[in-house]
């Protein structure tokens, strides 16, 4: 019973898909079927991503593969296989003509009339159900024939290709389509410029017409006889018909013409929109060469296993993540972190999947399986992102849902009626405004627009750095005006150091740091990590003897022949040592040496060089409190507090104290407003999952931070939340442009085709020249780039002196 309740998640890739109302339809197609929890279509990625009941998810699947060829047949669907340990991955390709009743039959057939030796594992399926298929028409791996890891290697690489790319037969498409529009062109050329007769005339617009717009009218007809009667097809062939109708043959081609035009050019820029992306998210490694008895072999990342090592030359991608074994060198980090300085690695140094090798040759042991690497979940989050909408794209959907069966029906009112009520009016006259009124009317410039806008952030703020895992999230960070912090790990470096030697009259720094140092030499202690690290004199183990701890107080050594403490400050209350506590902050060692007081060592958490500057920065774009929870001592969290310029510390707490923080915050907070927890993603679960966007520092490491958190930031910098504001910032006011901009402009020029005064030249330009226009201009998100706010972020020269807790 629990097994048939779990959802499973299944995709499907939509080659050929350059409509975004296309994309809609599909999506409220699949939505509505029975067993569909969600489901969501990437316009930009040529996806569809849907849920459903695990014990029906390969009837479902089938059935949506049916869906989407019934509504767009002219679509290549292909499932993706849920990956298997040791099978061989492909995906199957159906269309119209392969169905065979319904999608379960579909898969039957496919299976029936399999003939090419790739294997297929249960596509659509929970359990192994391998089958083959003939080689796919157009695709740039048809006819080859793959066997084992080989293949498992080449299909996925494919897959990779699939995901961003245009295939073969896409260029093809726009070569038949700018062929046609020439011809087309031509003809209309020919009828408006050369005298013949009326009878040639009409004939010669008519054949322009059906090469350059047979097409569009074919489309329509068809999701016409499907029950699919509003939509762009729709609008184009019952405009441009009517002008036939009533006498205009020039306009009617030269608005399908133009019409047509317009889609190639939009078609374009979109594609260029995609590769943007693709190239931001190109950080997939195409091999690993793995160490082997026999030498170094060249593998795909997926067939590494954990233990493993693989050597990565100069030029490469690090396929895996690791730790350095062998050599050093320089890493360009930038695809996974935003960082433009380059890292360097040597012995025992991680190093992510994704980084780039820069000079030296570096052996790794690997620590995770490639579905696992920080490569692979950076991956699948970019890409999955558009699956969780923000309020704008649904408003968006649901308008263009309604709009258009209004404007047809606006459109039929204005040719019937004024000539009915006005003097004076004429039919042919008004059917041609509401021809003009339904070309204007068509709302793709909105609907291609938005989705490609909110990609565009998504993207944006990966290339700096900054995971945001939907749009939703995107969307949400307009309205933070609170901000919590968590301290270790957050705002400080999670790491501890000396910070202060402050020796009592008669020492030096030197000397308490040798005393101390060698007391704790045996102490596996963090503290006595931290002091040993400090010393950087010689060891000499021979000078201690009589050693022994004192849980709660600290340690007790000869040393030298002297007798030697070094504790907390209860444990020279114990010996009656007189000493006057120390109340700078972090965590102090008291050294005593034969019963008197020696001085102190401070071991501090280091505080992020960036800190303070990003609650500057936070605080300059309107965030309103800026809040830190700590389960670190009321004092330590007050000092961190006041040398960052946070507003409300609140210390000494558990994670279920932090949860009761956040809930007393949100009870304060305005309708609308939104609640950030920033935490290091490890013991911080509960709060980020509270929180209204849970923000997960240098999590990438961390499965926790991955799944609790809607926002992962990859370089451990707070700095780089307010860049993420300010992303999500940017991202709205495109849209925004975008949407008054294509409703401003059709709004006019609604008015105008209704009074007559606009012609279908103009309404042309309102709807394909505002799409494109709208295209270009949700593209300029993608350009982003946060490093000028880093820039301003860094402390001044004074400031950058080390900062501790």
């Amino acid at each position: 019973m629990g097994q048939a309740a779990a959802l499973s998640k299944r995709e499907l890739t939509l080659d050929g898909l350059h409509c975004a109302n296309c994309a809609m339809k599909i999506e409220n197609g699949v939505g509505k079927l029975k067993g569909v929890s969600s489901c969501s279509v990437n316009f930009v990625n040529k996806t569809l991503t849907l849920e459903a009941e695990a014990a029906q998810a390969e009837q479902i699947a089938g059935e949506a593969l049916r869906t989407v060829n019934r509504i767009e047949p002219h679509i290549r669907v292909r499932i993706k296989p849920l990956p298997t340990a040791g099978a061989a991955l492909d995906t199957a390709t159906w269309t119209a003509s392969d169905q065979a009743g319904t999608g379960q039959n579909a898969i039957s057939a496919a299976a029936a009339s399999a003939s090419s030796s790739h294997s297929v594992n249960g596509s659509v399926s929970t359990t192994p159900a391998n089958f083959t298929h003939s080689g796919h028409t157009g695709e740039s791996h048809s006819g080859h024939t793959h066997t084992g890891a080989d293949q498992q290697h080449n299909t996925e690489h494919n897959e990779h290709e699939h995901a961003g790319h245009t295939h073969h037969h896409d260029g093809g498409h726009q070569r038949k389509l700018l062929f046609r529009l020439l011809s087309g062109g031509l003809l209309m050329a020919a009828g408006l410029l050369l005298p013949m007769p009326p009878v040639l005339e009409l004939s010669v617009f008519l054949l322009a017409y059906v090469i350059a717009g047979g097409d569009i009218v074919w489309q329509a007809l068809r999701n016409i006889a499907r029950g699919q009667v509003f939509d762009e097809y729709f609008l184009m062939s019952v405009a441009t018909i009517g002008a036939f109708a009533i006498g205009q043959y020039p306009e009617g081609v030269a608005v399908m013409l133009f019409y047509q035009l317009g889609e190639m050019f939009q078609g374009a820029a979109v594609e260029r929109s995609r590769r943007s992306i693709a190239e931001l998210m190109n950080i997939r490694p195409d091999y690993a060469n793995v160490q082997t008895a026999a030498g170094i072999r060249q593998v795909s990342p997926e067939q590494i296993r954990i233990g493993d090592r693989i050597v990565i030359r100069p030029g490469e991608k690090v396929p895996l993540d690791g730790i350095v074994v062998e050599g050093s060198s320089m890493l360009d980090t930038s695809a996974l972190t935003g960082e433009s300085v380059p890292r360097e690695a040597k012995e025992g140094s991680e190093v992510l999947a994704g980084f780039v090798n820069k000079n030296g040759v570096l052996t790794l042991e690997v620590e995770r399986i490639f579905s696992e690497s920080s490569v692979s979940k950076i991956l699948e989050l970019v890409q999955n992102a558009s699956s969780k909408k923000a309020q704008t794209e649904k408003f968006i959907t649901r308008f263009a849902r309604y709009y258009t069966p209004a404007v047809v029906m606006i459109a039929a009112l204005l040719a019937v009626v004024p000539p009915l009520l006005l003097n004076g009016a004429t039919f042919s006259d008004w059917i041609y405004r509401a021809l003009v009124f339904l070309v204007i009317s068509c709302p793709c410039a909105l609907v291609v627009s938005i989705p490609l806008g909110f990609f565009g952030g998504i993207g944006a703020a990966s290339k700096n750095g900054i995971l945001i895992k939907g749009s939703n999230y995107l969307e949400a960070l307009n309205h933070v005006k609170y901000v919590v912090f968590d301290k270790t790990g957050t705002l400080t470096k999670g790491t501890f150091a000396v910070t202060a030697i402050r020796p009592a009259a008669g020492y030096t720094e030197e000397q308490l740091l040798d005393i101390a140092a060698h007391t704790e030499l045996h102490s596996s202690h963090p503290i006595a990590e931290s002091i040993r690290n400090a010393y950087h004199g010689k060891w000499n183990e021979a000078r201690i003897s009589e050693y022994s701890e004192a849980a709660g107080y600290g340690i007790e050594a000869s040393l030298d022949g002297q007798c030697v403490l070094a504790g907390n400050y209860r444990l020279l209350q114990r010996e009656r040592i007189e000493a006057e506590p120390d109340l700078s902050g972090g965590t102090v060692v008291y050294v005593a040496v034969d019963g008197q007081f020696a001085g102190t060592i401070v071991i501090s958490d280091e505080v992020k060089h960036d800190a303070a500057a990003a609650i500057r920065q936070l605080k300059q774009k309107g965030i309103r409190r800026v809040m830190m929870l700590t389960g670190d001592t009321r004092q330590t969290g007050e000092q961190v507090g006041t040398q960052l310029g946070v507003d409300e510390v609140h210390a000494e707490l558990l994670p279920q104290d932090k949860v009761m923080q956040l809930e007393r915050l949100d009870a304060l907070r305005a309708r609308g407003e939104k609640i950030i927890f920033v935490g290091d993603g490890i013991n911080d679960t509960p709060v980020l999952a509270r929180a209204d966007i849970g923000v997960a520092m240098g999590g990438l490491g961390s499965d926790a931070a991955i799944e609790a958190a809607d926002v992962v930031i990859m370089n451990d910098e707070p700095s780089r939340l307010p860049v993420a504001i300010e992303i999500a910032r940017r991202t709205r006011r495109i849209v925004w442009q975008n949407i008054m901009f294509a409703l401003g402009i059709k709004a006019v020029f609604l008015l105008l085709g209704a009074f007559g005064i606009a012609t279908m030249w103009e309404a042309v330009f309102s709807d394909v020249g505002v799409t494109l226009l709208a295209v270009l201009n949700a593209m300029r998100v993608l350009r982003f780039d946060g490093s000028h706010m880093s820039k301003t972020m860094h402390m001044s020269p004074s400031d950058q002196k080390t900062s501790t807790i």
